[in-house]
């Protein structure tokens, strides 16, 4: 049947497959009988509901991506697919051996529930080596056993209730309401930082699982699921499954299994989460939609937000997005009525939002070899004096995003990309952020040989914390990058550390901006607030009032008085201004105006098409000929081809094509008439089509 899962011969190799269509499908012309081949085995593996089949050609025909390509991210546990390898454990069966130690007396006294231990957690129990298990085992003392997984916790709707504000309870039956409706729609519920967003969508969860619904949970960063993961088992009495890049093979796998049984109701992940086999989904919560890490840019180029609405579409249930600073597209939606709008003007302590302050860094600079503004600094050394805490924000990984020789004027640039190398003091290498190549820190210049003649040029987050070190010695500092987190368990402890109060002075990357509450934080000051709006993308004002405004809008949440400081060079700035006054709406105002006016998105439609080959002639002539074999077209517009602005990533030479066209333009059917009548790529050529690009460089 349609969606079942079977094992097919294909050439000398077996492959798993999904029935996409049934075997009498009247519309599909015969095949010859000797072409065909007899399916191997069905395999025992929950089916693809219909409503997944549908979604994975709607993904594939808007992105013009093959099924094949979308049906891989729906099938992405591996370990779904091979008979469950048995777990072993060793409980205590037989008496007391003659030769008793004190480690094996432990581990008698730990076992003593007649429960069965895996031999990690009995060692662990009982202080002991894995070696005094085995020896109990050879006494028969213990007995090794099969493990049966525990059953998939469910999380009760009813387990606890919330202490809601007014404007909490009124916005939480609102979502009740809908998610009681059984019907499509898409909900933007609009809070301020701090206004208790999560606390009025669990609402939404509880009345899902009431009518025996799945739910789905979206999170940016997976980083965030240890505080929500804490709050959701504090509402419903136990952890949701969930969905990431960091869980193994076998987790993967038994994830999947759940879901598609129905044993997980609940479901809580990243923006892949999306393509698990859901049969009874319910609801989606897409949490900060905002949020670019969203956009999926390898392979199957889709956003998640968008997906999710229309598999709420298809599924005919509520969509819910969630943020502080929304997206213009989703503003434009609410704006237009498509979607329905609920707004938590305040938050849920009764704290007021931080008070903003630009600091005109040409009137008061840092002194010199510094990057902190004087203001910044004594405002730090009162939150200090007061027992506080304060975060830099900063968002540059590394030391310095550029080192050079001041003898000869040689830069290091990676030699696979065009991009400078970034110093990471800590690791002591040169790293290239784009491809992963580094190199050890050397301690002369490679080009003139000259000793001690390298300097760093301007800050990363490595280079800000040296320097709070030594204005702050006794402070206690805690740094927040990728590049120094060896995993996804040491970054939650890192957090939650800083949550209890174990951190004066934070310094990190945009991981601080997105969702974590500090109680104690008082201050953030932004290192500079200029860095994302020198680029060529026509969001680049958007994405940062987003990043900033969350960053400042962690401070001051709970017993603490908060304050914002961005040191700027651009004090008239309409975003700095936005963000100084507040006035949110006036600066989302004035940018869909300018969106209206240039016809950008959600006012008009882009696709970029980038050409990537290992010679820059092969890539520039492939792209030419591609716009010429281009059909003529009144109302869209081709931009280029013009090299990327990263011209060169992991050898790889890349020209791009920017298509324009009208909101109604039918840009996806143009697009396969252009690549039908497209000359084919020569070996080494590649060709990528992003429909709704994010990413401009």
């Amino acid at each position: 049947m349609p969606g079942d899962f079977v094992r097919v011969p294909l050439g000398p190799r077996e492959v798993v497959g999904v029935v996409w269509e049934g075997a009498l499908n009247e519309d599909r012309p015969p095949v010859d009988a000797a072409k065909l081949r007899p399916v191997i085995e069905r395999l025992d593996v929950p089916p693809l509901p219909l409503a997944a089949l549908e979604f994975a050609e709607w993904v594939a025909d808007y992105t013009l991506s093959p099924a094949g390509m979308v049906l891989r991210m729906m099938m992405s546990a591996r370990e779904a697919f091979s008979p469950p390898k048995p777990s072993y454990g060793y409980r205590l069966v037989g008496a007391a051996p003659g030769r008793l130690t004190k480690a094996r007396s432990r581990v008698l006294e730990a076992a003593a529930n007649g429960l069965t231990w895996r031999k990690s957690a009995l060692a662990e129990a009982a202080g002991v080596s894995a070696g005094v298990i085995d020896g109990l085992v050879a006494t028969g003392t213990l007995v090794k056993d099969v493990v049966l997984p525990a059953p998939w916790p469910l999380a009760d709707p009813s387990y606890a209730s919330l202490e809601l504000t007014p404007a909490q309870t009124e916005a939480a039956h609102a979502l009740a309401r809908a998610v009681g409706e059984r019907a499509y729609s898409v909900t933007l519920l609009d809070g301020v930082t701090g206004a208790g967003k999560t606390e009025v969508y669990f609402e939404a969860v509880a009345e899902a699982l009431k009518q025996g619904a799945q739910a789905l949970i979206l999170l940016p960063e997976i980083a965030l699921t240890g505080q929500f993961i804490a709050r959701f088992e504090a509402r419903f009495g136990a952890p949701p499954c969930t969905w990431h890049s960091e869980l193994t093979p076998n987790q993967r796998g038994r994830a999947w299994w759940a879901v598609a049984s129905g044993e997980a109701r609940v479901v809580v992940g990243a923006r892949s989460a999306l393509f698990l086999p859901f049969h009874e989904l319910g609801l989606i919560i897409v949490d900060e939609e905002h949020d670019q890490a969203f956009k999926q840019e390898d392979r199957v180029n889709y956003h998640a937000r968008d997906m999710a609405v229309v598999r709420g579409s298809l599924g005919g249930f509520p969509v819910i997005l969630s943020s502080a600073t929304p997206s213009i597209e989703s503003q434009v939606n609410a704006d237009q009525g498509r979607y329905r709008r609920i707004v938590l003007p305040a938050r849920f302590s009764g704290a007021a939002l931080p008070d903003i302050t630009a600091i005109d860094m040409r009137k008061d600079p840092p002194e010199r070899g510094r990057w902190l503004s004087p203001i910044l600094v004594a405002r730090i050394a009162r939150a200090l004096d007061e027992k506080e805490q304060s975060l830099l924000f900063l968002n540059r990984r590394g030391y310095a995003p550029l080192t050079l020789c001041r003898n000869c004027g040689y830069r290091f640039e990676c030699p696979q990309c065009s991009a400078w190398l970034v110093e990471h003091r800590f690791r002591k290498q040169l790293q290239c952020h784009h491809c992963g190549v580094s190199v050890p820190a050397p301690s002369t210049c490679p080009q003139c040989g000259a000793e001690d003649a390298l300097i760093p040029c301007g800050p990363g987050v490595e280079r800000i914390a040296e320097e709070v070190v030594e204005r702050f010695p006794d402070a206690r500092i805690a740094i927040l990058s990728s590049d120094l987190m060896p995993n996804l368990a040491a970054l939650r402890r890192v957090l939650e550390q800083i949550a209890q109060g174990h951190a004066d002075i934070v310094i990190g990357t945009q991981l601080v901006a997105k969702g974590h509450h500090f109680p104690g934080l008082a201050v953030v000051g932004v290192v500079d607030g200029d860095l994302g709006l020198a680029q060529g993308d026509p969001r680049a004002a958007e994405r940062t009032y987003q990043l900033l405004h969350q960053v400042t809008g962690r401070a001051g949440r709970e017993d603490v008085v908060g304050f914002g400081y961005i040191q700027t060079y651009r004090p008239d700035h309409p975003v700095i201004k936005a963000l100084v006054s507040g006035d949110r709406d006036r600066f989302l105002a004035q940018e869909i105006t300018a969106r209206e006016e240039a016809g950008y998105p959600p006012f008009g439609r882009l696709a970029a098409l980038i050409i990537s080959a290992r010679s820059q002639g092969q890539a520039e002539s492939f792209a030419r000929a591609l716009v010429r074999a281009a059909p003529p077209a009144e109302r869209i517009r081709l931009l280029g081809p013009a090299e990327a602005p990263l011209a060169v990533i992991a050898g790889r030479h890349r020209m791009r094509i920017l298509l324009k066209a009208p909101r109604e333009s039918d840009l996806q059917a143009y697009l396969r008439a252009w690549l039908a009548r497209a000359p084919t790529p020569k070996a080494g050529v590649r060709l990528t089509v992003d429909i709704d690009p994010y990413n401009f460089l």
